[in-house]
């Protein structure tokens, strides 16, 4: 048997990130498994379709580093594979079912289905269900109302108080008892499946061994294996995946506490390398103190046995955080820039001239690179290597406790401007000396050139910035903190 797990996403707004951990462990099994990954668009839900949807969806799936085998933009023997392009398929199990009694027309108008479910609810029903009106009308009423041209949709005929089991590779056995399910719509009346039939028949249709989803889908997996067993096929495995919460909270993901989608994450500046290897921690552990994967051993180490049986997993983004601060420090600086200037223009990112300066942006970026920790931090943390700063005069006087501040500047600017050799080394060695002799405490006098030279308490190392500013630079900015103390 060749494994064939799939992704199917809905058109119906951004990608969120929670899909793209589903997606990854797809990829996963299908590749450790030496089967094949599909992905197909589910855009029967016309209400909700957004346009340009598909292809933003797609492209975020790409950029994430994520392929599959089958599916829009690359084909298969079974496509194809946009389910408003399979309508007639739809259509023709739909009716196979009402053949079978597994399935009935329905031709209650909109207005009586809210009349009943009202009805329900005033009673204290803790669920409204169809009453299975339609399907005691006899074969002449249903002719002639489909003779009439009257509305309809086909309705599952769900079995009374049967019990429903089905295997889960995580949860093991799930019995679900049909007294709490509907008889779901099938076929709308608009032509259009409803997800539960389009899903059945395309995932028999285009042999999909495994499915793995959320663990929200778990209630609806009875109607699918009474469709399997109506229509006589065979099912497919079943892998249900913790659902993605706050940290700290009960409930999902929430745009409330930061990005939700996909696309979002990497506009913020994440390295979607970065938030592959996140993303492969949420629902799954290799039982090791191994945190960082690359996508090629994450597929290798993939196991269902170690897919977490819970619920809800936190999704921790201050461990977001630090996985991509590693994954930038582990870039040259060049391969760095390059990184930053590409996400830049992809999202349309106004940078200073100096960062975009293949001589000058990398080094700018060696002089970050410890403490960013996502690629929109560097303009905020850089932009007094390019422009001179705005120094608040409070706290350029918050650290001289001992000595005056404008003293303070004053001798370095008197010292500094007799310096030659100004390079990071000289200037640590010179200047420690030279407090030393002047009798300063280090950081009230390097914590108030600091201030004085970038506006900045948090920067790189003092030295390091003197040097690339420059000597000029450097004692032009001191004689204007020292104006501002005056």
């Amino acid at each position: 048997m060749t494994v064939r797990t799939r992704m199917a996403p809905s058109p119906t707004g951004e990608y969120h990130i929670g899909h793209i951990r589903t997606v990854l462990y797809n990829v996963a099994l299908s590749k450790k498994m030496g089967g094949k990954f599909l992905l197909r668009i589910e855009d029967t839900d016309r209400h909700r379709y957004v346009e340009g949807a598909t292809d933003r969806i797609l492209d975020v799936i790409g950029d994430y580093g994520l392929s599959w085998d089958e599916g829009p933009r690359v084909g298969g023997e079974f496509g194809p594979y946009i389910q408003s392009e399979r309508l007639s398929l739809y259509e023709k199990y739909a009716k196979e079912l009402i053949a079978k009694k597994n399935a009935y027309y329905c031709f209650c108008s909109e207005e009586s289905l809210n009349e009943l479910r009202n009805s329900q609810q005033a009673k204290g029903m803790p669920s409204t269900k169809y009453d299975k009106k339609c399907l005691n009308l006899s074969e002449e009423e249903i002719k002639k109302n489909l003779s009439d041209g009257k509305p309809y949709v086909i309705r599952l005929n769900v079995p009374a108080n049967r019990d429903v089991t089905f295997h889960d590779e995580v949860f093991g056995d799930i019995t679900i008892n049909t007294d709490s399910i509907d008889d779901q719509i099938l076929l709308k009346s608009d032509g259009y499946p409803s997800y539960h039939l389009a899903v059945v028949v395309d995932d028999h249709l285009m042999n999909i061994t495994h499915v793995m989803r959320g663990n929200d889908w778990i209630p609806s997996t009875p109607k699918h294996v009474l469709l399997y067993e109506a229509f006589g096929w065979e099912q497919p495995k079943y892998i249900h995946l913790p659902n993605l919460k706050e940290k700290g909270g009960t409930k999902k993901l929430s745009k409330r506490f930061g990005p939700v989608s996909a696309i979002q994450f990497l506009e913020e500046g994440y390295l979607a390398e970065a938030l592959l290897n996140f993303l492969m921690f949420l629902g799954w552990n290799p039982g090791t103190e191994k945190e960082i994967y690359s996508l090629e051993e994450f597929i290798n180490d993939f196991d269902i046995s170690r897919i977490h049986k819970t619920d809800l997993v936190a999704f921790d983004r201050e461990k977001l955080l630090w996985i991509n601060g590693y994954y930038i420090r582990q870039l040259s600086p060049e391969d760095l820039h390059t990184v930053f200037l590409n996400w830049a223009n992809k999202f349309s990112i106004v940078l200073n001239p100096g960062l975009i300066d293949r001589n000058i942006g990398p080094k700018v970026l060696s002089l970050v690179q410890e403490r960013v920790k996502k690629l929109s931090e560097v303009s905020a943390m850089t932009p007094y290597f390019f422009d001179n700063p705005k120094v608040d005069s409070t706290l350029l006087s918050e650290f001289a406790k001992e000595a005056n501040p404008k003293d303070i500047l004053t001798n370095f600017w008197l010292f500094y401007k007799n310096i030659v050799n100004w390079d990071k080394e000289n200037l640590d060695t010179l200047s420690h000396d030279f407090i030393k002799k002047k009798g300063y405490k280090p950081k009230e006098a390097f914590m108030t050139l600091r201030i004085a030279v970038t506006g900045a308490v948090a920067t790189p190392p003092l030295f390091d910035t003197l040097e690339f500013i420059g000597k000029k630079t450097t004692l032009l900015r001191i004689e204007s903190a020292i104006k501002i103390l005056s």
